[in-house]
């Protein structure tokens, strides 16, 4: 999930975070709640943003979801632009990424 950090405030990108879907499988819409219910704003068409007293409950939760090995990397991964000092809370849960694959509205 592309994600990008300012003024303490973790963005993850609304094309990259999980969508909930009424017929969808348990543990997608499992993680989507769990995501939303953490989130300071989760709203529809904007991107979802975290601020940093959740982080270290962030970064477990996306641990936990990717090593459940139900959900596809780049759907756990939070990933940031090679220039970002990545939080040592976030560390474990991301990655980098060049920034023209960054600006990629390919992702899922």
């Amino acid at each position: 999930m592309r994600a990008h950090i300012d003024h303490g405030i973790l963005y993850l990108h609304q094309d990259d975070v999980p969508a909930y879907k009424k017929s969808g499988s348990m543990v997608r819409n499992s993680y989507f709640w769990a995501l939303k219910s953490i989130a300071d704003r989760a709203g529809f068409n904007h991107d979802w943003e975290f601020a940093d007293v959740v982080w270290p409950a962030l970064g477990r939760m996306l641990v936990s979801f990717m090593e459940s090995g139900y959900l596809g990397y780049r759907e756990t991964v939070l990933e940031f632009t090679d220039d970002v000092a990545i939080p040592d809370a976030l560390r474990p849960a991301s990655t980098w990424i060049a920034a023209d694959e960054y600006d990629d509205d390919d992702q899922p």
